[in-house]
This record gives structure tokens, sequence and C-alpha cells, in this order.
């Protein structure tokens, strides 16, 4: 079964953008000049996700409002005879079917994926957390359903970390599913997942192989999720339901291609910002020319 529809979990508050995010989305940050959830949706749609369904809650109605027609907007524009910003501001609206429901508590990002159910269906299903911010020659996203493809199981999205940073990611433990490194296959990048270990110490970690916001999910996974005991502060927890599926299904970490940006954190977002539009065709000669010329001494 074909992989049609993707979830985006925004419902968050952003408290590490404040006071930023005070009186606006954190997914609504710009990195250069698009809003971060930009991004991940043309991710999606890059690799043929035909439906998105964004998780919101009533503090984000700036992200209804960015994917909406804007006749007003688009009126003045076509006055001014701005036809390339017309275009570009048209294109958003007609990224993809865009559907939306509420997340009337904040309980978690595996609550925020069991919201999106009835939307989901019984079909597999992507889930894209737009903080993580992924540049590569193949959307990221489009690389874990060829490998779902391959599999017909759930994927999650991994990458090496630093040893010493495994404390603050999901961990899976597991081996290539090629049977190990140099017995050849189909996919050196894909990985049989054993288990999963949120945040584990550097030195009780089962690999550097950190999960990052990228998963495609059987519909399996609600079951799992409606049985999941709200873990610290109430939530539930997306990992301990993955980790309950992998009790009747196959779980596997692909090492995906491309260069990943945490940008819901301060630095990351900035590195995404100064890395992105140095790579702008219309800006980034620029840009590198006034870098080059800043005293950092």
């Amino acid at each position: 079964m074909r992989v049609r529809k993707a979830v985006f979990p925004a419902a968050g508050w952003g408290t590490r953008f404040l006071p930023a995010t005070k009186a606006q989305p954190k997914e609504m940050l710009p990195l250069v000049d698009k809003p971060v959830i930009q991004y991940a949706v043309e991710e999606a749609v890059a690799a043929g996700i035909e439906q998105v369904i964004i998780v919101t809650s009533s503090q984000k109605r700036a992200i209804e409002d960015h994917f909406d027609l804007n006749l007003e907007l688009e009126q003045l524009l076509e006055a001014r005879g701005d036809i390339e910003m017309l275009r570009q501001i048209r294109a958003i609206s007609d990224l993809a079917q865009i559907s939306y429901v509420r997340q009337k508590e904040q309980l978690g990002l595996g609550h925020a994926v069991l919201v999106a159910k009835e939307l989901v269906g019984h079909e597999p299903f992507a889930v894209i957390l737009s903080d993580d911010v992924v540049v590569g020659d193949r959307p990221c996203i489009g690389q874990l359903i060829q490998a779902y493809l391959q599999t017909h199981s759930s994927v999650v999205a991994v990458t090496e970390v630093p040893h010493e940073e495994t404390c603050r990611y999901g961990i899976i433990d597991g081996q290539l599913a090629d049977g190990g490194p140099g017995a050849g296959g189909p996919d050196p990048r894909l990985y049989k997942v054993s288990g999963l270990v949120e945040k584990p110490d550097p030195s009780v970690a089962p690999s550097n192989l950190a999960i990052i916001g990228r998963y495609i999910l059987t519909p399996k996974i609600f079951e799992k999720l409606e049985q999941t005991p709200r873990g610290a502060g109430g939530e539930i927890q997306l990992t301990d339901a993955i980790e309950m599926l992998m009790q009747e299904q196959d779980v596997y970490g692909y090492a995906f291609e491309g260069k990943r940006y945490d940008a819901g954190t301060t630095m990351g977002w900035l590195k995404a910002s100064v890395e992105l539009a140095m790579g702008r065709q219309d800006i980034g000669a620029e840009f590198r020319q006034y870098l080059q010329g800043l005293d950092l001494s």
C-alpha cells in the first residue's frame, strides 16, 4: 500500500523560542524567507505525499492562514505586476490537500499522532516533525517511504550523533538489515531495530544512531498508542508505542542521506538560517561576502 498521508504535529508551545513565540507559532519562524513548516510540507510533497494533516492547537491559526488563499494579497501583487512573487504565494496554497485537527491538550508526541487517527484511517502514513529540517538531493521522508516499500514495516529516520550527545535523543539498538557490515545487501543504510532507548547515558547507549523527526508507521501504531500509559509529565511517548509495536511487527531504522538541522533549538535555527542563505542562488554570493567581512575576533 502506498504512503499517501503525512501527519505534522504542530500544537506545542514553542517555549524554547520565547518571547518570539509568545504570539506566533514556532513553526512559522522564518528560515531565510520561508516558515520552518513550509520546508517540511514541501519535502513531503516532493516525496509524493498527497494529503497533509497538521495537528494544531488554539494558538496556531497563523499556520492555517499561511497555507490558505489570500485573495487580497494576490490582487495587490497582481496590480503591482510582481508576477514572480504572485506565483510563489499561489504555490503555497496549491502545495497539497491540507487538513487540520486540534490537539486540545498537549500530551506528548504520541498523543499528537493519535488525534490524527480518524483522518489517517487504516493505511501506512508518515509523521514529520518540522523542527528537523533536512536538506539533501532526495527528500528525507521519500527515502523512508522507499525503505517501507522494501520492508513493508515501520521505519524511523536515524542519524549518527556524537556519542556524548546520545543523552539528548532516542537511540536505536540494532544491526544492519543485510546481516552486518560488509555482508552486502539491498541497502546498507537500513537497520533492523531490536530496541529503543530514550535519552540514554552515553555509558550505556546501545549505539550512536539517533532517531530524528521522520517516521513511516503502520496503522497498528494507533492501537499501541491507545494502550501506552502516560509517562513523565503525563505525556504519551511515541517511542514507547513503537517499542510495543516491535513485539508484533518489525521496525527498521534508515540512516538517511542529507544534512539535518535541529531548528527546534536556537543554535540549530541560527545554523540553518545561515547555511540555507549561503546556498541560495539569489542572495548566497552577497551573503557569503558579508560574512567574510565580519570581524569575528
